[in-house]
């Protein structure tokens, strides 16, 4: 486990990375993806929920305990010499005390950013504007009760991912957002390039997008003013799908064709310190 003199020094380049330009985040879901990644050039990682949920057994959509959330973070962050941020959905519960247990948990475990949701649940509805700031102004807090102020503080917002507003609710939940002390906003479901370059011209909150396959580039999201970038559930999607592809070939024709090109593994097993 990182130190605190170590994990705040992780913190200060997270933002470091943010200040600098677009910073592409992959997301891992386990210490193996996480390792994967590092190994792949990325200078920070961040965590899918979808993917660690599936990892551990359950569907997405809060359906993690704050004990295994905190765990799966635990090996993600001790598995690379990277600043790493961590989905913690909507903060394990309701209340803000909730969302400051969950931060206290995952700085405690060396977590340097962390994003938080405002539904309440899958499809929503949200948490009213005011509650959530007050959440979020919970993660705040707890972060520097916990010996880290720098904590990253990425405020999801469930807007448009589950249609529920527009851009001036984006706009609204922006600015109380960043009075409650977030560092960013992210808003998954808009990948409109016209939409995303009104909204970071406006938005008291540099914004994170989430990019999906068929949308667009990286390249065009930061022309449009998008400072975070990242993929949520797509990777893990991908290396499920070929775990799927290789096990069914093995089973039907009885070839591994599917297996080609994999990481060797030497390769693989030298990834890890342990």
């Amino acid at each position: 486990m990182s130190t605190p003199t170590e994990t705040r020094a992780r913190a200060l380049r997270l933002r470091e990375l943010l200040a600098g330009g677009v910073l592409v985040l992959p997301n891992a879901w386990d210490a193996g993806s996480a390792a994967v990644i590092a190994s792949a050039g990325a200078e920070a990682v961040a965590t899918t929920s979808g993917g660690v949920s599936w990892s551990l057994g359950h569907g997405d959509g809060q359906r993690l305990d704050r004990a295994a959330a905190i765990e799966a973070a635990r090996r993600i962050v001790a598995a690379v010499d990277l600043p790493v941020t961590v989905d913690a959905e909507g903060g394990y519960g309701p209340l803000p005390a909730d969302v400051a247990a969950t931060v206290t948990g995952l700085v405690g475990v060396g977590a340097v950013g962390v994003n938080l949701e405002d539904s309440t649940a899958v499809g929503g509805p949200l948490f009213p504007v005011a509650e959530q700031a007050e959440r979020l102004r919970a993660a705040r807090t707890a972060a520097a009760a916990a010996g880290l102020p720098e904590l990253v503080v990425n405020a999801r917002t469930d807007v448009f991912l589950f249609g529920l507003g527009g851009l001036d609710d984006v706009l609204a939940r922006a600015e109380a957002y960043a009075e409650a002390g977030a560092d960013g906003l992210f808003v998954p479901g808009l990948l409109d390039l016209d939409a995303l370059a009104e909204l970071c011209k406006r938005s008291a909150l540099p914004v994170n997008a989430m990019a999906a396959p068929g949308g667009p580039t990286v390249a065009e999201l930061a022309a449009a003013g998008v400072r975070r970038v990242s993929l949520g559930t797509g990777l893990a999607q991908l290396a499920y799908t070929a775990a799927r592809r290789a096990a069914a070939e093995l089973l039907g024709a009885g070839t591994l064709t599917e297996l080609d090109g994999a990481l060797g593994f030497g390769e693989l097993n030298g990834l890890y310190r342990g």
